[in-house]
């Protein structure tokens, strides 16, 4: 799993049948001091995360493990909402 923020959302008139009613949301990956860190990337949301969430992700096969349907489309899935940005920042761990 990687950390990232949510910066925006994708609107999609048309998507493979298996993502109908399902969120796609911008994330910029992040370092470990919370950083940007590379492009922006599309992902599948599968914990209900919003605009300016500090979220965990993945990618990979592992990244369709969360939806029922095992044929979910998706290299990409947010998994997490992390409630502190303390709980991950490397100058800020006890």
């Amino acid at each position: 799993m990687q950390l990232a923020r949510v910066i925006g959302t994708v609107v999609a008139t048309q998507k493979n049948e298996a993502l109908e009613g399902r969120k796609l949301l911008v994330i910029q990956t992040l370092d470990a001091d919370l950083r940007p860190q590379g492009r922006p990337l599309v992902a599948l949301d599968a914990v209900g995360a919003g605009i300016g969430e500090l979220v965990f992700w993945c990618r990979g096969k592992e990244a369709s493990f969360p939806f029922e349907r095992e044929d979910t489309p998706t290299d990409c899935t947010i998994v997490g909402i992390v409630d502190s940005p303390a709980h991950v920042v490397k100058g800020k761990r006890k």
